[in-house]
């Protein structure tokens, strides 16, 4: 077997939804790079999926599959999640083959690996292959869309005050130069129920109002915005839902047809775990005419190309980072192989049981304790010079990976477990009373 035949083979298996449990160890022990990978450990996608979301023996097995991380606990998913050893090794190999062979012909077998994570994805969020361009991060996304919807001078966009910068002080800076006008919605008191989110961004809409952009999940509050009722109810009327669901993907179900929403936003390194620097959005087909590309690369002058049928034109960026995709497919694979349901009950668990643990020592949250408000993102009410001293004590004094925006937050996956949980409660509580 020559060595390209080996590289096809390995892009082949990749593409494959067991193919990582099938690769050997990935460079020698002594690796130059610095990387070894722990052959104590099971080979990756052998555990099986956890019993339950409460079968803690299962779950620690699934904590396993990462690297280890010392004494860290990493409870930061809303910025970014350590990836399990399959995506780290996917990403390295990657890495390896495409600087083995540079050449055209064996980066274009990436290309065809994008398009089968494409398919992937469309399978998962109910959507078509058309559909989805994977590009580099929930930003990039939100900035297509905010980038590329025409809006004329008389025009509104109704947002919420706690989205994210980029689905946020984006249309601002749209705004400013081509003069159409954005409001937005807030609380004085947070919200008591779905019911109420919802009415006040019906209250608000006026007959300008073309788009209306929100964050799924709030990542400076943890609310969690009743996306669905929203889409449906603004589709009715013919405006334009965006959704910004970077804190939403991979932490529960998702079903942009059901959701009804005209586009949706993620970056992989987050709940999915996955690689950093790519994500994808998700836009409507009866909507792709409606959203002009920011970035014209090679192929854009001829539409008949593949590499800019539907949502690709999204991707005509230049040179991509094949590595990035093929840890995505890796990502993918290993959430679906425990289950997106499964992962979602459990980071409820998770969730419940911080919350539950900090209301007992009367550590004061903006996120709302009602379950239908919040989904994995818990904020800790704090100012901010102090919320950025108790990250930072907590982090050198404990170990614990948290972060500052909006308050302390903290936000559980499944590759924490319960026991470090009450830990970090336990820190928290410490921390809060001291600084």
């Amino acid at each position: 077997m020559t060595d390209r035949d080996s590289r096809r083979g390995f892009l082949t298996r990749l593409g494959q939804a067991s193919a990582l449990a099938a690769l050997g160890p990935l460079v020698p022990e002594a690796a130059a790079d610095g990387f070894a990978p722990d052959r104590s450990a099971p080979p990756s996608g052998a555990v099986p999926p956890p019993a339950s979301p409460l079968d803690e023996d299962g779950w620690k097995k699934i904590r396993g599959e990462f690297l280890p991380g010392g004494k860290t606990i990493s409870i930061n998913a809303a910025n970014m999640c350590p990836a399990p050893k399959s995506v780290v090794e996917a990403v390295i190999r990657a890495t390896r083959d495409v600087d083995t062979d540079v050449s055209y012909q064996n980066r274009a077998e990436y290309n065809q690996l994008r398009d089968k994570v494409r398919e992937r994805i469309a399978k998962v969020i109910n959507a078509d292959g058309d559909e989805i361009a994977i590009v580099r991060n929930a930003s990039e996304a939100n900035n297509i869309v905010v980038g590329g919807l025409e809006l004329e001078r008389d025009d509104e966009v109704l947002l919420l005050d706690q989205n994210h910068p980029t689905n946020n002080v984006a249309w601002d800076v749209r705004a400013a130069q081509r003069g159409f006008q954005v409001r937005r919605i807030g609380f004085a008191t947070a919200p008591t129920s779905q019911a109420e989110v919802l009415a006040r961004f019906t209250a608000a809409v006026s007959p300008r109002t073309r788009v209306i952009a929100i964050s799924h999940v709030s990542n400076t509050t943890g609310l969690k915005v009743p996306a669905s009722q929203l889409c449906r109810w603004a589709r009715e009327r013919g405006i334009y839902t965006h959704v910004d669901g970077a804190q939403t993907f991979a932490a529960t179900p998702i079903d942009v047809r059901d959701m009804g929403c005209d586009s949706y936003s993620v970056s992989a390194q987050k709940w999915l775990m996955g690689p950093r620097e790519i994500g994808f959005l998700f836009v409507r087909s009866n909507r792709l005419d409606r959203i002009w590309p920011g970035v014209i690369g090679v192929g854009w002058g001829d539409r008949k190309d593949p590499a800019v049928k539907g949502a690709r034109k999204f991707e005509t960026m230049g040179q991509r980072n094949d590595a990035a995709t093929a840890g995505l497919m890796a990502a993918l694979e290993f959430h679906e192989r425990i289950g997106t349901v499964a992962m979602a009950e459990r980071i409820g668990v998770l969730t419940d049981r911080l919350v539950a643990g900090l209301r007992s020592h009367d550590i004061p949250l903006v996120t709302s304790t009602d379950p239908s408000l919040r989904l994995g993102v818990v904020v800790i009410q704090a100012e901010a010079a102090r919320a950025a001293r108790m990250h930072e004590k907590l982090y050198r004094d404990h170990g614990i990976i948290g972060s500052n925006t909006g308050g302390l937050r903290l936000s559980p996956n499944v590759c924490v477990t319960l026991a470090e949980i009450d830990r970090v409660v336990t820190a928290v509580t410490r921390v809060y009373r001291d600084v």
